[in-house]
């Protein structure tokens, strides 16, 4: 496992413990006053770099999906070349039967507003403000869903996205991972438009022997604040990579909840849409 030390020692360790739980539970810009997604690559360009053929499958074993909790000891799926998406409509059926629906997450979920959107890819400026652009040439497509636990019982709202993007190659995808870890060590303040933001970001990239449900993964935790979050909150993000695709999911904290409780439910939708992508590449 990889760990950054930029701030105090303790935050480190916490981070650490926090991705240690979901890397074993599962597996962004946005206009003004939209719910940010779950952060892609800065980089288009990078993004876009193509080293193989669309569905060449990487160095792992051949082995059969596990449900989710069921986890091997090592992650050993390989998609079917024939199911890997080789045109932006085979992607957006694979992103929307991926992506998790109101019914499908965690408990009392309900549709966030806006809901969907796609089409468009995330870029970190210099100055740390995230814009969007097109897709860059090397994705075919990229879908996200926005599902909250709504306020009830004292507590606040909890927001929840998650987001499924398909490259043209692994290599791509791969390159998206990569880009992300550095996000946050050269941006540990972010600004998501609409007065939302984000401050005091750690990412860590788990070591691939310690990743069970898929070929890569990395987590990310700090703080987030915006209208109506009621001052300062934890937030929690996770993403994963199998072969040409990577899933990411994002929970943004509230009045009543804990870190545990936001790292249960990054945990729970991680480890379904996972699953949901080996469906559709088996």
């Amino acid at each position: 496992m990889m760990t950054r030390y930029r701030h105090g020692g303790a935050r480190v360790v916490a981070v650490a413990a926090a991705g240690m739980v979901l890397a074993g539970c599962g597996g962004s810009g946005t206009k003004a006053g939209e719910d940010p997604d779950p952060k892609p690559s800065a980089s288009v360009r990078q993004a876009g770099e193509s080293a193989e053929p669309s569905g060449t499958p990487g160095p792992k074993k051949p082995g059969k999906s596990t449900e989710p909790g069921a986890l091997p000891s090592a992650y050993d799926f390989t998609p079917d070349p024939a199911r890997v998406p080789k045109t932006a409509a085979e992607a957006r059926r694979l992103t929307r039967n991926a992506a998790l629906g109101e019914s499908d997450w965690s408990a009392g979920m309900v549709k966030a507003t806006p809901y969907e959107s796609a089409g468009s890819w995330p870029v970190l400026a210099d100055s740390c403000v995230w814009s969007r652009t097109a897709l860059p040439d090397g994705v075919l497509d990229r879908f996200t869903r926005r599902l909250d636990i709504p306020a009830q019982g004292g507590k606040g709202r909890v927001q929840g996205a998650v987001t499924v993007t398909v490259h043209r190659t692994e290599a791509g995808a791969d390159r998206e991972i990569k880009d992300t870890v550095q996000e946050s060590f050269r941006c540990p303040a972010q600004e998501l438009g609409g007065g939302q933001r984000l401050s005091g970001l750690m990412s860590l990239q788990y070591d691939p022997k310690d990743v069970r449900n898929a070929d890569a993964s990395l987590f990310e935790a700090g703080k987030y604040s915006g209208p109506g979050s009621g001052g300062l909150q934890d937030y929690v993000w996770s993403k994963s990579r199998i072969g040409p695709v990577t899933t990411a999911v994002s929970v943004k904290g509230a009045k009543g909840y804990q870190t545990v409780d936001l790292m249960r439910i990054a945990a729970e939708g991680g480890a379904k849409v996972l699953y949901n992508v080996e469906l559709e590449l088996k």
